[in-house]
């Protein structure tokens, strides 16, 4: 992914990341070149990725999907491969967690999202998926989360379903 593009989001986002400077987010991007095409095919998915900070627990730069709304090519997924599977009629193309580790990314958790959210306000019209607790995901079901009435909820539903507005976010910590 060019730098460039980055470096423009970085500056013109600086409400995601208040505490950062480029130079520091520039240099560990540069250390890690792998991270820049994973990043070059969030960005290719609509997904505007751009740096929210460190996480608190390992201290990695953390680089997730910052487009006001969940990405248009990230749409119209049920949850899993499994889901897909079972879902005989009418199958959506594909699933959210198979698109992202094609991506090279994970799901975003239910805490990043809300972390994000704190940041400024996303998925106002869409919904997005996200890491579902396997004591969930057995039972058939998955989460996923949105902001309506100025409240971030997390919401559940069958794995299996899909919507024209529900996609899902990314993220890959440096």
């Amino acid at each position: 992914m060019q730098l460039e593009i980055l470096k423009e989001r970085f500056s013109n986002n600086m409400d995601l990341h208040p505490q950062l400077e480029w130079s520091a987010v520039e240099k560990i991007l540069n250390e890690n070149k792998e991270a820049l095409s994973i990043l070059e095919k969030m960005e290719e998915s609509g997904g505007e990725p751009d740096t929210i900070g460190f996480d608190d627990k390992t201290g990695k730069l953390i680089f997730c999907d910052c487009a006001k709304e969940t990405p248009l090519k990230r749409r119209s997924l049920c949850y899993d491969d499994e889901a897909l599977k079972k879902r005989t009629k009418n199958p959506p193309a594909g699933s959210a967690l198979a698109m992202a580790q094609m991506i090279g990314s994970s799901l975003m958790t239910e805490e990043l999202y809300y972390r994000l959210q704190q940041l400024s306000e996303f998925d106002l019209k869409t919904s997005s998926w996200i890491m579902t607790p396997e004591e969930i995901r057995t039972k058939g079901g998955a989460l996923f989360c949105e902001r309506r009435y100025g409240k971030v909820f997390t919401f559940h539903n069958s794995a299996d379903s899909y919507y024209s507005v529900r996609g899902f976010r990314t993220y890959i910590m440096l």
